[in-house]
């Protein structure tokens, strides 16, 4: 059974699936220790990870498609991930998908930006037409080998032109054939009930650290349908600020020592890169 299959079989038992954003492998091995059912490759942490520089569209296809290999190669769990604008026209579309496929994520979602495109939550963001995106995320279904992953068709005209807008494409994409739809930029807990209320079906929330809206619980967002939510940044934030204020210490004080308590183990740390099995590899055959 692959990734995209399991994520099938667990949407259909209801529920609301959570899956923290992973800027890198390391902090997906980080989520499945947790406990969580699912991870989100987010492209805005990938591009922080792997450039050090802003999601505005810097990160290619084949950049994005390594990223996404190397986190499942990482990890069982069902990854979902970003795919931009699809990288290109119809052509380039279908290879996303296949290159997509071929990495074993669970799923994918295709945004109706203007490339280069930029993060949901920035201002200045450009859309195409609604009935283009159509056409590209047909494109998409259409390209998806037997068993590849779960197409999302995400909107960001919430924070480009309201909710008015944000819920018709939301329909639109629905009726397209999409397995989920995705309304991006939401900022505000209102916001998030208006797609609640008038968006019916598998749907998709990303809660951005900073925003009103980490007041909602998953009880919360369960009870009002959402099928799966992200939680973007919330390792990515907190990781920097912890190895900023470790480096901090350091500086200040010529030694870790005062940051320790703070740090994993080398133990710990050997445990989490799974260390102990090719450990044991080298003693068998070595």
């Amino acid at each position: 059974m692959t990734a995209s299959d399991n994520l099938r079989q667990r949407l259909k038992t209801g529920g609301t699936i959570a899956a923290p954003g992973a800027p890198d492998s390391l902090t997906a091995r980080l989520i499945e220790q947790a406990g969580f059912e699912a991870i989100y490759m987010t492209g805005f942490g990938a591009t922080a990870s792997r450039l050090g520089r802003p999601d505005i569209g810097l990160l290619t296809q084949t950049e994005m498609t390594t990223h996404a290999r190397d986190m499942a190669r990482a990890v069982k769990l069902p990854i979902i991930a970003d795919a931009d604008t699809g990288y290109g026209g119809p052509a380039n579309i279908a290879r996303t998908v296949e290159e997509y496929a071929q990495a074993g994520v669970a799923a994918i979602h295709l945004e109706d930006q203007v490339a280069p495109k930029r993060c949901g939550q920035l201002a200045g963001i450009r859309l195409i037409p609604a009935e283009e995106n159509i056409r590209r995320l047909k494109c998409a279904i259409a390209s998806r080998p037997a068993h590849g992953p779960l197409i999302i068709g995400r909107t960001d005209a919430m924070p480009a032109i309201g909710p008015q807008e944000a819920v018709r494409r939301a329909l639109m994409y629905q009726d397209a054939g999409v397995d989920l739809v995705f309304v991006d930029g939401i900022k505000k807990i209102s916001e998030v009930e208006i797609v609640a209320r008038q968006v019916p079906g598998p749907k998709v929330v990303s809660i951005v650290d900073g925003n009103e809206t980490t007041a909602l619980t998953i009880r919360d967002l369960e009870q009002m349908g959402f099928a799966v939510v992200f939680y973007a940044v919330t390792a990515l934030f907190t990781a920097a600020r912890a190895v900023a204020d470790a480096l901090a210490v350091l500086r200040r004080d010529g030694t870790p020592a005062k940051a320790a308590s703070a740090m994993m183990s080398y133990a710990e740390f050997s445990a989490l890169v799974d260390l102990p099995r090719f450990q044991a590899l080298d003693e068998t055959y070595g």
